[in-house]
């Protein structure tokens, strides 16, 4: 949940409990939190909201808000009988937070899921009035599992809340069976912008109006399920910063299960010129690399030539691979690739072994659009049919991608431990130019 003020971005984050096992279930979620100046050094601060009384079985997320010299945090609460509701803390210097009487101080309306009412968003529209948006679930729906969307209060003062209605239904199809969820608001060099998430992944809509009507751009989903739910808060001069978090693994790539928690996950949010978002990694977040490695160049079949810093494959209607021996865990690379009009599929082979034996995929489909990472994708990535700058970053059991410095995929995959990086060509022609690996320090 990041939120800036007077220079400072703040992280507002949920600390769970056993993976959402705690409290029976609940997750016993309370708000953690750090700040920073730069992106690098962070202060961590005492907890910002906590469990203090017996009915809270999770704190959830919401947003901070500041206003005439007051810190306004909202937030929803899950009660133990799972029922949420809506609750607000105010602070005098934003790390100290005490909770306001009546708390809860709202519940979900007639006509409302009492199990759907949380993450509250607040911000202030042209007009002066405070707006909140809430995910909330309509009862009486016409289609079956439906229901979902957003939910808009909005209030003079802060602290008496009018129920406006539905912002948005998020979509047709299957996106009705899913509450969108943690959304986001803001404006932005003449655009508004409304985030919120499906199933984890972030989706956004654009409006040139503060309320809409909603535009769903083509590549409306910002990231893959990881990093999760999105949200953002401004960072500098026309900088915006968004944070996901990456959950904990159980079991391997193929057949485990994802647990709550993890790690965090910051992306840059850019504006394209047609007013559509993008993501690519923060310059001051990247991790410190040594000097580039020499590596040694092994092709592997026929169709391949070239050097460990230019590599060209050629595929005829087949497959050509190449490898670069003595990779190590952690690295950095960085590269451009070249693929000729036509080619079908290429992509990477990370923490290989072998001849081509095992490996994590990172694989780039130009006639489907999509970018795979074993079981994680983005689609609409139009930057792969020409050329584009790849820059890939591997640390401990993190895989985090970025495309043409507009487009980023992350997962977490830490059994395989191969000291070989594969380069592949299926159906076509691509060059691997300028490849430069880094040890991550």
């Amino acid at each position: 949940m990041p939120f800036s003020h007077d220079g400072r971005f703040h992280l507002f984050y949920l600390q769970d409990e056993n993976h959402h096992q705690g409290l029976d279930g609940l997750g016993g979620h309370q708000w953690a939190h750090a700040s920073t100046e730069d992106l690098v050094h962070w202060d961590h601060h005492p907890m910002a909201l906590a469990i203090t009384m017996d009915w809270e079985g999770s704190i959830c997320t919401g947003s901070t808000f500041f206003h005439e010299g007051t810190y306004h945090a909202f937030y929803a609460t899950r009660k133990r009988d799972y029922t949420q509701h809506l609750g607000h803390a105010v602070s005098v210097n934003g790390i100290d937070f005490e909770k306001t009487s009546p708390n809860p101080f709202a519940s979900p309306p007639r006509g409302y899921s009492v199990f759907d009412y949380r993450d509250p968003f607040v911000f202030k529209d042209e007009t002066g009035r405070f707006q909140m948006l809430v995910t909330a679930k309509l009862e009486d729906f016409p289609l079956h599992h439906g229901g979902g969307c957003l939910m808009r209060l909005s209030s003079g003062d802060l602290w008496r809340w009018d129920v406006e209605g539905p912002l948005l239904f998020p979509a047709g199809g299957a996106d009705y069976r899913h509450v969108p969820e943690c959304p986001d608001y803001f404006f932005w060099n003449g655009w508004y912008y409304l985030l919120f998430g499906l199933e984890l992944r972030t989706y956004y809509r654009m409006s040139r109006q503060p309320f809409g009507p909603w535009i769903r751009p083509p590549a409306d989903c910002l990231t893959n399920s990881m990093p999760g739910v999105t949200k953002t808060a401004p960072f500098g001069r026309d900088r915006r910063i968004g944070v996901g978090w990456i959950g904990s693994r159980q079991g391997d790539k193929d057949t485990g299960s994802w647990l709550w928690a993890g790690h965090t996950a910051f992306r840059e949010i850019i504006q394209l010129p047609d007013g559509q978002l993008g993501t690519r990694f923060p310059d001051e977040m990247t991790p410190a690399v040594g000097p580039a490695l020499p590596l040694a160049f092994q092709p592997l079949t026929p169709g391949v030539s070239g050097r460990p810093d230019s590599i060209w494959l050629e595929a005829a209607g087949s497959q050509e691979t190449a490898a670069l021996t003595g990779v190590p865990r952690s690295f950095r690379l960085r590269c451009r690739v070249r693929p000729e009009p036509g080619t079908y599929g290429f992509g990477l082979g990370l923490r290989g072994a072998g001849s081509f034996e095992s490996f994590y995929a990172l694989s780039f489909s130009g006639p489907r659009r999509t970018v795979k990472l074993e079981r994680e994708s983005i689609d609409c990535v139009d930057e792969i049919s020409n050329s584009f700058d790849l820059q890939v970053v591997l640390k401990d059991d993190i895989i985090d991608v970025c495309i043409a410095g507009r487009r980023c995929l992350v997962n977490r995959l830490g059994e395989l431990q191969g000291d070989r990086m594969f380069f592949w060509c299926e159906s076509g022609t691509v060059a691997f130019d300028q490849v430069e690996v880094e040890l991550v320090v």
